[in-house]
């Protein structure tokens, strides 16, 4: 890959993604389009431990504003990683989450596969709603989908980009496009996505600062929480050569309540608090997601490297040293 396109590159995971794709092609062309509502240039500069440099381009605006056939035309890339979505999902202006999620979408999945242009793209876990209580499959022929009952309307929105890129798939075979339902990501410099920031990052900064962290009773909850250097990973494999198009999971394959991700924390953090309790307020809420990854396993080649667990710890030791808490 030597000139390769990210949109949404100054968000959480589009800096990661940036960043790695420098470190492993350092002689590419990367182009980052970002409108910086969520994102920000902090997540091409100075995150992580010891710090990076960005060494691409910046273009800043809303996709579904721009040219895009221009945008492409111009940059000619190999691959586009398209991460810009408006990604809060208590966002309830449906026709703002249609215009700025599905529409530059259908665009650019159109001029990517008329232009043999690999296109990697995120979905969601949100696409299967709140009424799964197994292991979360993609979608395969001639069966009910488990996928494509979605709560909210940003889970809606990515559920009608996968079945444009079904049709389109269908209609073009060959073409180079994947999309991934990325599950609840976490990892260092989420704190610039502010209220969107995951679970794991909300309660270690309650702990950090002395108090009981605050989780939904009873706190059996449980979701796939997936490290964002995983997500990375996966990502990357989508343009890999051999990859067989289509939508698939992006998560562990394992469900971690919020009791555990407690415990986990107290672990790494070296603390002893109990849970503080309170009312879901959220009707829509996903009580339970779990990614299975067998599609995952074969299509792309790719498993996730670190268990939650494993994940929350080296997190949470990252965070307690940047608190400077001792």
């Amino acid at each position: 890959m030597q000139r390769i396109l990210i949109t949404g590159g100054a968000g959480f995971v589009g800096g990661h993604l940036a960043r790695t794709l420098q470190e492993k092609h350092p002689g590419a062309d990367i182009l980052v389009v970002d409108d910086f509502r969520l994102g920000t240039f902090v997540n091409l500069s100075s995150e992580g431990p010891g710090g990076w440099s960005f060494r691409g381009r910046v273009i800043a605006g809303a996709l579904h504003e721009m040219d895009l056939d221009a945008l492409i035309d111009g940059f000619e890339p190999e691959v586009v990683f398209h991460e810009a979505s408006i990604t809060d999902t208590t966002v309830m202006d449906e026709a703002a989450m249609i215009r700025d999620n599905v529409h530059p979408f259908e665009d650019l999945l159109h001029i990517c596969v008329e232009r043999q242009i690999k296109l990697i793209w995120a979905s969601s876990a949100a696409t299967y709603g709140t009424e799964a209580n197994g292991a979360m499959r993609e979608q395969r022929p001639f069966e009910l989908p488990d996928a494509g009952r979605p709560a909210n309307v940003y889970g809606f929105s990515k559920w009608v980009m996968e079945n444009a890129a079904r049709r389109t798939l269908a209609e073009h075979p060959d073409a180079h496009v994947v999309g991934l339902r990325y599950f609840n990501v976490f990892g260092p410099g989420e704190q610039n996505k502010g209220k969107m920031a995951s679970m794991i990052f909300q309660l270690a900064q309650q702990m950090l600062a002395g108090k009981r962290p605050r989780i939904f009773d009873p706190g059996t909850q449980a979701r796939d929480q997936v490290y964002v250097k995983d997500v990375v990973g996966c990502t990357i494999a989508g343009a890999d050569d051999d990859t067989k198009p289509g939508i698939y999971n992006c998560g562990t394959g394992a469900a971690t309540s919020f009791n555990e991700i407690v415990a986990s924390l107290n672990e790494a953090l070296g603390t002893d608090y109990a849970p503080d309790y309170f009312e879901n307020p959220y009707v829509f809420y996903q009580d339970y997601t779990c990614a299975d990854l067998t599609e995952t396993k074969t299509g792309l080649n790719w498993e996730p490297r670190y268990t939650t667990h494993d994940a929350i710890v080296e997190y949470a030791e990252l965070l307690k040293a940047q608190s400077g808490v001792k």
